[in-house]
């Protein structure tokens, strides 16, 4: 029997996929546990292993196409076995057939209906429709979306399968709207007689122009670099972002290092850098104020307090960008142990071993600029998280201690910033100041040497 294989849940977070390519074609052969396709998403790129042993009867969605979890993919079974392909894609829009009679609001729709009626049983509500191939189920997310910007979806081409118009679609028509107080004027004549002509035409000119210059180059973005640029800008929109920062003397930590490096590189095949004992360091401050350690959601008005730990580390993975990898339950782990982690994650990223549960369910991120040499950075959120903290260069100044005796001299230490961004939505000022001092406080006091011991 047949077995039609769906989009996987990627991640916690991850609500579709992009076909990256399909090792094999239709009529070729295929081992259980065999990489059956290559998909990405926002988080990762990443391979799906085949569920079952048999034969690729039938690809239901093309490469380079985004399409929803759930939605089915291709269809294995034995070889000359038959398979309807078109059926085998309807359960996509089943779920979106129950909110159906949501779309009733939008006024848009209302002339539409004649033709609408004869494929509706099949497809779901469709959008002004001009051919059965164009016909675009809208999601309920879509649909939200529409009804709260009061959106005329007849003027949004979509990207979809078959044109349908998802969430991105929306967002970018948002994003080069004029302005919320335009909605009102399409209700003159004038205005919707040109919106349906121009839509059309839109689709193939309006991506493609960008300003250029003599001699310029146009290139377009990677999907990895797409997404980020959506996640932080929707991040940077939504969250109250405010920046907080303290100096830190690393002495301390600086001691241990040279004291345990060689044997420490010798035992772990890798070098003891200063992240470990700032992410150590952070994991105790998280647990002093849970808040930060915490998401927080304006529209349904509530914060979760996350009882695990789960350190967002990113990773600068040369020719892709910055992946920010997830290292879970970083409170049940000491210094050695969350080195250990943290190097085993940025080796995954860096060759492209990712699972997407290594990119899911972080709770507090760590960004490490400071080996390239910054001085100062304010990092945007990763929603719904309310912090991250920027870990920078650190140099050796003169600085100003208190010797044993009392008395105060200058030193040569190692000294470096922490920058702290944070979401004023979820909390005020003075917990952001306490969390960054108290991290302060671990790093200059802690004993460092009873953690390699």
């Amino acid at each position: 029997m047949a077995t039609t294989v769906n989009m996987p849940q990627l991640g916690e977070t991850v609500t579709e996929g992009t076909i990256l390519s399909w090792p094999k074609k239709v009529g070729d052969t295929i081992h259980e546990d065999e990489v059956l396709v290559e998909v990405s998403t926002d988080k990762v790129d990443t391979e799906i292993p085949s569920p079952v042993a048999g034969t690729i009867l039938a690809i239901l969605v093309p490469e380079g196409e985004t399409v929803k979890v759930g939605t089915p993919m291709v269809v294995v079974g034995e070889a000359g076995e038959q398979v309807a392909a078109e059926p085998q894609a309807a359960p996509e829009p089943v779920p979106e057939a129950a909110p159906e009679p949501e779309p009733a609001p939008a006024a848009e729709s209302a002339p539409e209906p004649p033709a609408a009626p004869v494929s509706a049983p099949p497809t779901g509500a469709p959008v002004p429709p001009t051919a059965v191939e164009e016909q675009r189920f809208l999601s309920p997310v879509v649909r939200k979306l529409a009804r709260e910007n009061d959106l005329d979806l007849s003027q949004i081409q979509g990207t979809g399968r078959g044109g349908r118009i998802t969430r991105n679609d929306v967002l970018a028509y948002l994003e080069r709207r004029p302005a919320p107080a335009t909605a009102p004027e399409p209700v003159t004549p004038p205005a919707p007689a040109h919106e349906p002509v121009a839509a059309p035409a839109g689709p193939a000119a309006t991506p493609a122009e960008v300003p250029t210059l003599p001699g310029d180059e146009v290139r377009d973005l990677s999907r990895l670099r797409a997404r980020i640029g959506e996640n932080l800008t929707r991040a940077k929109q939504t969250a109250a972002h405010v920046w907080t920062s303290v100096e830190v003397d690393y002495e301390a930590v600086e001691r241990v290092r040279q004291r345990h490096r060689a044997a420490f590189k010798e035992q772990e095949g890798f070098s003891l850098t200063y992240l470990p004992f700032i992410a150590r360091a952070t994991v105790d401050a998280l647990k002093a104020f849970p808040v930060v350690n915490s998401s927080f959601y304006l529209e349904q008005k509530k914060a979760v307090f996350h009882n695990a730990i789960n350190l967002g580390i990113a990773v600068n993975v040369e020719g892709k960008g910055l992946i920010v990898t997830s290292l879970k339950d970083a409170d049940g782990l000491r210094l050695v142990g969350l080195a250990r982690a943290i190097r085993d994650l940025a080796d995954k990223a860096r060759g492209g071993g990712l699972h997407p549960d290594d990119v899911a369910g972080f709770t507090f991120s760590i960004t490490n600029p400071g080996p390239y040499g910054s001085f100062m950075s304010a990092p945007i959120l990763p929603l719904p998280n309310v912090g991250i903290l920027s870990t920078e260069s650190i140099v050796k100044r003169p600085t100003v201690i208190t010797s044993a005796e009392g008395q105060d001299m200058i030193a040569i230490h190692p000294i470096g910033y922490l920058g702290f961004t944070w979401d004023h939505r979820a909390f005020d000022g003075v917990i952001a100041v306490q969390f960054l001092n108290r991290i302060k406080e671990n790093l200059q006091s802690w004993d460092w040497q009873q953690e390699l011991s």
